[in-house]
């Protein structure tokens, strides 16, 4: 049975909004404000949200379960396999005791805890979403951080915190590359807007991550490296973004970043260095606040590091790995491969596009009562629907939401991160029953962190085919004037309902446009918005807050988390409104022409 979405269901604006925003507004009050654990809050939000969109938006029952059923497959995988298998990876590096080389190392570095953090969450963090995107950089930078000392609540916030300026050229800049699949603008001239909105930002968040951690008075001692750790990565962001294209932003911004702030730190240290008073009490309560003590020692920092050349480059050796198979997956070359085999390889290098997925490296499958079933109406769309043709089938194949399921296991970026790990356990001569061993207890200490991904997963793709977020979403286009500002909110609201910038793009890209054009406002400036707002959306959506729970071991404590991080991204959506308004108003030749 075909299906078009309502956005007004209830006949009043303000009703119908109220009644979209309800699953949402349960999951936030059972996760921040009752502390529910977060499995159980994910299953109220995913039952309300079914009960909202077959009763009161009208969607057939079948296509709803098919809708939560096909959400929780896309939790387990991809997302869930990256998680898996980047927590085994850390996991495989404490067994051998190489991360304790990698902790000492860093801290030869540095032993400030605010460089610490600049060079694993923010640079580090950088490359890998360049890389992989997808949560990635979330659980790795989050389980080194705490894996170097930090308290559990500070390194979950402080790489959601730092996982937003690189987000909108994640993946190989896939979210720009789909918003202009989506709107009709070239993916340069996008690729430019967001190269003279994000590094704004790119310069902010190292030093909101340092205020965060340490206070004001901890940036003044720091300052230098901060600027350091934003300004390169800014500069590479501006122009490589509109210069080169949207692809390799983040891989090559991040890369500059962090070699420029290990050279720094190899000749400039900060007067006092910051550190913890300590990582957890003597009680063994959670240690959920960071305390200065200043080590204003002269022993040089070498003396602590008792560890050759070749013992602290095999300890970093698991985390190189990491690296190059994260960007070898990225390759689109390398997913023809994996996706396609030599005959995907051959028709990509013939075409210069991927050829279609082997059934056995890559199959896809159609979900049941919901593929093709579904269709999003005018002015979601630039075109309504026409309803006299709806079960045509090539009307259908053009117009109706897909909704396949690809099993691309080697492609999966989480299967590079099983290579990595596999490659680093024969590279420290792990045996193959511990190598096992080490696996298995990961998957026990992951698989709730999984189911709860799985609901969280399946909640967004129901709001999402059910209509309720192009609900919210059509109440920001009623602002008038302020449409610039609330763009980037809008972008903002995507993310945080469907955990993706990419999603965000496609689920109102079409929309930013069109509200555009009918207010007058620059098409390029106002989708680009969308992407650009939306990557401060990115450190309280679900998949992210799960995601930064389980690679820090803080299963049932999702909502101090998401109350740790609700309000900077708030602030930082709000400073690119600003940053949006301003270059509609003030300043319209920062938009590419």
């Amino acid at each position: 049975m075909e299906w078009v979405q309502l956005y007004d269901p209830l006949g009043q604006a303000w009703l119908s909004t109220a009644a979209a925003a309800l699953p949402i507004v349960l999951l936030l009050v059972t996760l921040g404000v009752l502390e529910w654990p977060a499995h159980r809050a994910a299953l109220t939000g995913l039952v309300s949200a079914l009960a909202v969109s077959i009763a009161v938006y009208g969607m057939p029952v079948g296509a709803a379960t098919a809708t939560a059923a096909y959400g929780a497959a896309y939790g387990l995988f991809p997302i869930g396999w990256i998680i898996l298998n980047a927590v085994f990876l850390y996991n495989l590096t404490v067994r051998t005791g190489q991360f304790q080389i990698v902790k000492d190392s860093v801290a030869h570095l540095s032993a400030d805890r605010r460089i610490q953090a600049l060079l694993i969450a923010f640079s580090f963090g950088a490359f890998i979403e360049g890389a992989a995107g997808f949560g990635t950089p979330v659980a790795i930078s989050a389980a080194l951080l705490m894996g170097l000392g930090f308290a559990p609540l500070y390194a979950a916030g402080l790489a959601l915190i730092a996982n937003t300026a690189p987000v909108a050229y994640g993946a190989i800049g896939t979210p720009i590359i789909t918003l202009a699949a989506v709107t009709g603008i070239p993916a340069e001239t996008l690729s430019a807007m967001a190269g003279r909105q994000l590094p704004f930002v790119s310069l902010l968040v190292p030093a909101w991550l340092v205020v965060t951690l340490s206070g004001w008075s901890g940036l003044a001692g720091v300052w230098p490296a901060v600027l350091v750790a934003g300004g390169s990565f800014a500069v590479v962001q501006f122009l490589w973004s509109n210069y080169i294209g949207p692809e390799l932003v983040d891989i090559m911004g991040g890369l500059v970043s962090l070699v420029s702030l290990a050279i720094f730190c190899r000749r400039w240290k900060p007067h006092e260095a910051w550190r913890f008073s300590s990582d957890e009490p003597s009680d063994g309560t959670p240690h959920l606040a960071a305390v200065a003590t200043r080590d204003t020692t002269s022993t040089p920092l070498a003396a602590h590091v008792p560890y050759t050349r070749a013992q602290m480059a095999r300890a970093w050796m698991p985390w190189v790995f990491l690296s190059v198979f994260v960007t070898l997956w990225g390759l689109t070359v390398t997913k023809a491969l994996l996706n396609g085999g030599f005959a995907g390889l051959a028709t990509y290098r013939a075409t210069g596009r991927p050829a279609a997925a082997s059934l056995v490296l890559s199959p896809t499958f159609d979900m049941p009562g919901l593929h093709r079933r579904v269709y999003r109406d005018y002015p979601v769309e630039a075109q309504p629907v026409d309803r006299a043709r709806v079960s045509d089938p090539a009307y259908k194949a053009a117009r109706a939401e897909a909704a396949r399921f690809t099993f691309n296991w080697l492609s999966a970026t989480g299967t590079g991160i099983f290579f990595a790990a596999l490659l680093s356990a024969i590279y420290l001569r792990l045996g193959v029953g511990e190598f096992s061993s080490v696996w298995f207890a990961t998957w026990m200490r992951m698989r709730r962190a999984l189911a709860t991904i799985a609901l969280m997963l399946a909640l967004g793709f129901v709001t999402r085919y059910g209509g309720s977020d192009a609900t919210l979403g059509l109440a920001f286009t009623h602002t008038g004037v302020l449409y610039p500002f609330f763009a980037a909110l809008l972008g903002w609201l995507g993310v945080a309902l469907t955990g993706s910038d990419t999603s965000s793009n496609v689920l109102f890209g079409s929309l930013q446009k069109i509200t555009a054009q009918q207010l007058g406002l620059d098409p390029v400036l106002i989708t680009t918005a969308n992407s650009t707002g939306g990557v401060m959306g990115k450190m309280i959506d679900a998949q992210s807050i799960v995601v930064a729970t389980a690679s820090t071991a803080q299963q049932g404590q999702e909502g101090r988390i998401l109350r740790f991080v609700f309000w900077h991204s708030i602030a930082l959506a709000c400073i690119m409104g600003i940053i949006v308004l301003l270059q509609a108003y003030v300043c319209p030749w920062m938009i590419p022409r």
